[in-house]
């Protein structure tokens, strides 16, 4: 008979197993989120379909969501694409929608409304002077009512609101986004990290300031009593504060996980410009916070030298369609596909994820992966001497340094698709 320590030993691994596979099991209730990136005209949204279609071929609930007025996504389905979601396959594996924000804009402001009702913050106003159905788009809104449309299908925000979370029931396993513009895309999904910044930066300046005391507790109130719908704990303007820091660190760790977010980058290396800009593109999706998980290219490409580029990323090939008098067949076209391509979409490819921001404690390095930039195309600033500020692509980011590497940039020198900081004491 095995010893007692045996046993115990086997006991504890068997529990650590069950409790890994439940927690595996909890990773795969969240619902994916993909979207595809890249120069216009390489096939973004012709990726999307195809990646929609791959997903609901192997047994997995998927809805494409379009923004845009371009019908190319309704030629490739066979289907006039509308605000709600259309069946694409009979099987119900498959449904695909247009966003249109002129549609969306209502339904925040009802929950907006009912808070308004509930709490009487604008002693009625706002239930009379304002009509959802009188609301035009201003520029910046189609971004935030995508934010809210795929957070109502994936759950990456609410799933950190009390009492949201307990009746998410996701209707879909994988959400593949098809936006007007990569650069838009990138920023609406980076955004969790630079709303972080501004909310503690406006809770400072509110904590200072007579009209902040007074004003701003109020508007707290409005938010929560419209996003919780849940106002029987009475919560302190610390506590709505920290409440607002967890969704918003929760969202952006949504976007850097591999389980919960892939984004691919597009490119055609036939064209040294389309493939120049995908390498930005790169370093734009590393600097906005988000998972890359491949590089996609058309299949007809001869050239492999341009794989040295995208060394670090798992690659996918993809037929080259023709646009004809009727839609593709797509059956056709998924077992073409060869096997590295079906793992790369399926998120279970080579890809190295290369961390963002590296830093090393004993040697006092600071390293940001940037691929696709030259030192010429970044600037490095230091507000605070436990901060850094990094300007690429069109868009900054703050690196907070720990205790013990607190001090002045001494030096930076870019090295391997990296800018590497020397910090001195």
């Amino acid at each position: 008979m095995a010893p007692s320590w045996v046993w115990r030993g086997k006991e504890r691994k068997i529990q650590c197993r069950a409790v890994a596979q439940e927690q595996q099991r909890k990773e795969e209730k969240n619902p994916k989120l993909v979207t595809f990136i890249g120069k216009g005209g390489t096939g973004k949204t012709t990726c999307s379909v195809l990646a929609a279609q791959f997903y609901a071929s192997i047994g997995l609930r998927t809805c494409l969501v379009i923004q845009s007025q371009d019908v190319t996504a309704d030629f490739l389905l066979g289907h006039q694409l509308k605000h709600q979601p259309t069946k694409i396959l009979e099987n119900g594996s498959l449904t695909a929608l247009r966003l249109e924000t002129t549609k969306i804009l209502a339904q925040p402001l009802e929950q907006v409304k009912k808070a308004d009702g509930r709490i009487s913050f604008s002693q009625g106003a706002l239930q009379t002077e304002v009509a959802g159905e009188e609301l035009s788009v201003l520029p910046g809104m189609d971004s935030i009512m995508a934010l809210f449309v795929l957070d109502q299908l994936c759950g990456f925000a609410r799933r950190f609101f009390p009492k949201r979370s307990k009746v998410f029931k996701p209707e879909y396993d994988v959400v593949v986004y098809d936006g007007p513009n990569s650069d838009e895309t990138l920023r609406m999904f980076g955004c969790a990290e630079r709303l972080r910044w501004y909310m503690n930066r406006f809770r400072s300046i509110a904590e200072k300031t007579d009209i902040g005391r007074v004003v701003l507790p109020s508007i707290l109130r409005l938010a929560e009593a419209s996003l919780l719908e849940d106002l029987s704990t009475e919560r302190s303007t610390s506590e709505l504060w920290e409440l607002a820091n967890t969704v918003l660190h929760g969202v952006e760790q949504n976007f850097a996980n591999p389980n919960t977010f892939s984004s691919y980058i597009v490119t055609d290396p036939r064209s040294k410009l389309t493939e120049k800009t995908a390498l930005r593109y790169w370093g734009c999706a590393v600097q906005a916070g988000v998972h890359v998980a491949g590089v996609v290219h058309h299949q007809n490409s001869r050239a492999q030298t341009w794989k040295e580029g995208f060394s670090s990323l798992a690659v996918a090939s993809i037929p080259e369609l023709t646009f004809g008098e009727s839609p593709p067949s797509w059956e056709q076209i998924l077992s073409s596909l060869d096997k590295q391509t079906c793992e790369v979409l399926r998120g279970d490819g080579s890809s190295v994820s290369n961390p963002p921001v590296s830093l090393d404690h004993s040697s006092g390095t600071v390293t940001c992966f940037l691929p696709g930039f030259d030192k010429a195309d970044v600037k490095l600033s230091q507000l605070k001497r436990s901060e850094l500020l990094l300007d690429a692509g069109d868009q900054k980011r703050v690196i907070k340094l720990p205790p013990q590497m607190h001090g002045k940039v001494k030096g930076a020198k870019f090295q391997d698709k990296s800018l590497i900081i020397q910090m001195t004491a």
